[in-house]
């Protein structure tokens, strides 16, 4: 029998932080229900329609869980379930969010794609819009950081929704801690640049300082030197993917629809999301939009979840 597991995204649950220099990791792989009530109705005992199954040679018979844990985990699900809920009624949503399927054993292989990117940079990195998958999973991405709102942090942690963030100094500086409480909670902190410049009109030395010089910052303050980076606004040349390698970038991530707190845009004609799309927001308030950061993340989570997507963690795709 094929036991069926299932990751389960932690996010900020109050679990201990993460060792400083580590990216937490999705924890805690769980047998999911039906394995488990598998396992208790006799298959592990090697029983199969009534008919004895004997364990090949070499192998051990599995033995059935007590009762008492598969009691103790069926209603510890039960839990997870009815708080996730209730989370979602709490920061506004008519469903909670859907769980994303176990990270794939073997990574797709990523590629360009007519029309979005440029291809043809040989060993350089990778410049993707849609990271190749079948499973029904989307990926939110958060760009600069200019808006700091402790709700966005709490929200995020008690719906489990995984993240990952692009940072450009200049506004970052402004308030180091909140990110650090960001990669705390389980969120991988990428490079956005220093000052968010057009690198397309900017020297190979001075693109490799904006892009380097970023790398030093986010590993000095939060303990790693990223592998992504994303090019700010999503220009970049040959000079600019030389100068990422240089500093240790291993891929770079567009996107494929953008959200804001009241629309959304999207690059393909037929306006809908897809298998593995990279879905583009910004750390933005009132200032500067038409809503909170909370109300982004409903927009994103309403039309996400109607169609049927699961949030998935990009890190475990790439």
């Amino acid at each position: 029998m094929r036991l069926v597991l299932q990751n389960d995204w932690s996010g900020a649950r109050g679990a201990a932080a993460a060792p400083r220099g580590r990216p937490r990791r999705p924890a805690r792989t769980a047998l999911t229900l039906l394995a488990v009530t598998a396992l208790a109705s006799g298959c592990a005992e090697g029983r199969s329609g009534g008919t004895r199954v004997e364990p090949a040679a070499g192998q051990q018979r599995l033995k059935a869980p007590p009762a008492r844990a598969l009691d103790a985990y069926a209603a510890g699900l039960e839990r997870r379930q009815r708080a996730l809920a209730a989370a979602a009624r709490r920061w506004g949503l008519a469903k909670p969010p859907l769980a994303a399927p176990p990270a794939p054993a073997r990574k797709p292989r990523i590629v360009t794609r007519k029309g979005f990117e440029v291809d043809g940079h040989g060993d350089l990195p990778p410049v993707f819009t849609t990271v190749p998958t079948k499973e029904k999973v989307v990926f939110l991405t958060i760009d600069d950081g200019a808006e700091k709102d402790p709700r966005f942090l709490r929200m995020m942690g008690e719906l489990r929704i995984p993240y990952t963030a692009f940072l450009s100094d200049y506004l970052v500086k402004e308030d180091y801690g909140y990110f650090e409480r960001m990669r705390d909670a389980g969120v991988v902190l990428n490079n956005h640049t220093l000052h968010h410049r057009y690198l397309p009109a900017l020297s190979y030395a001075r693109q490799r300082s904006e892009i380097c010089g970023m790398q030093d910052v986010i590993e000095k303050r939060y303990g790693t030197r990223p592998a992504l980076f994303r090019p700010p606004y999503g220009n970049y040349d040959r000079n600019t993917l030389r100068a990422a390698r240089s500093c240790g970038i291993e891929a770079v991530p567009l996107w494929n629809e953008e959200v804001f707190a009241d629309r959304w845009d999207y690059r393909e004609p037929d306006r809908d999301l897809h298998p593995g799309d990279i879905v583009l927001s910004h750390f933005r308030g009132r200032g500067e939009g038409r809503g909170t950061m909370p109300d982004m993340v409903r927009r994103f989570m309403e039309l996400v979840t109607d169609k049927g997507y699961a949030v998935a963690r990009l890190e475990d795709y790439l």
